[in-house]
Order: structure tokens, then C-alpha cells, then sequence
């Protein structure tokens, strides 16, 4: 039987959560004050995901840089080639919010999107 102890993410209250398991099978989840710790819980040591966020050059835009993040979560695994993949990305102004910067980033099927409006100069 193992024991893992960790954080709750999903809001302020920072829960202390302990999680047993046997093997990959969860058996019981304590400490948590909501549902959303419980959730959160059996996610983290079954299959952790993560959103992603960096920045992107602009070319031609008010601002240099434009901010983007992962559509959704990714397999934590994931995040270095994520990152990797956005090396050398540079896009035009002007951006919108929600833009699709990179499709299917490091193959995780999740676009990454611009997260701010930069302008043209």
C-alpha cells in the first residue's frame, strides 16, 4: 500500500490531501474540504495534466511578445516537448485572443492559443 500526500490545486484553500493507494487502484482520498479536492486528488496520482503557458514573438505588432497557453490541460509528461515546440514560433500582427498559434503542440492533439489582443503598429 502507498501513500501520497499533496497540495489541492483546484481552489484557495490549499487542502493537505492524502491519497491511498494500492497499486494504481485508489482507495480512499481524505482531507479534502470539497468535491473538487476529490476530483483533483485521483487525477494527480492517476494521470496528471497541466495547462501550459509561455509567450510568442510578434512581428509587426504593438507589443513584442504575445502570451498563449495549452486549449486545455496536457499529460504532465508532455510539458518539456510542449515547450520545445514553441521555439522558434513567431506570428504577425494582428492577434486575437483564442488565435491558434501552434496546432496540435508536440503532438498532444491541444492547440496553443493566444491568450491577449496584440495590434498591428
Amino acid at each position: 500500500m502507498e501513500i501520497r500526500n499533496l497540495t489541492c490545486i483546484s481552489c484557495p484553500m490549499g487542502c493537505q490531501i492524502t491519497v491511498e493507494m494500492d497499486g494504481s487502484e485508489v482507495l480512499s482520498v481524505t482531507g479534502n474540504t470539497c468535491k473538487k479536492g476529490d476530483v483533483y486528488a485521483r487525477k494527480e496520482v492517476t494521470n496528471p495534466t497541466r495547462i501550459v503557458t509561455s509567450t510568442v514573438k510578434v512581428i509587426g505588432g504593438k507589443a513584442d511578445m504575445v502570451s498563449v497557453k495549452t486549449r486545455e490541460d496536457i499529460p504532465k509528461e508532455k510539458i518539456f516537448d510542449c515547450i520545445k515546440s514553441l521555439k522558434g514560433v513567431e506570428v504577425e500582427a494582428p492577434v486575437h485572443i483564442g488565435d491558434v498559434i501552434l496546432p496540435d503542440a508536440a503532438g498532444t492533439g491541444v492547440d496553443i492559443v493566444a491568450t491577449k489582443n496584440v495590434e498591428r503598429k
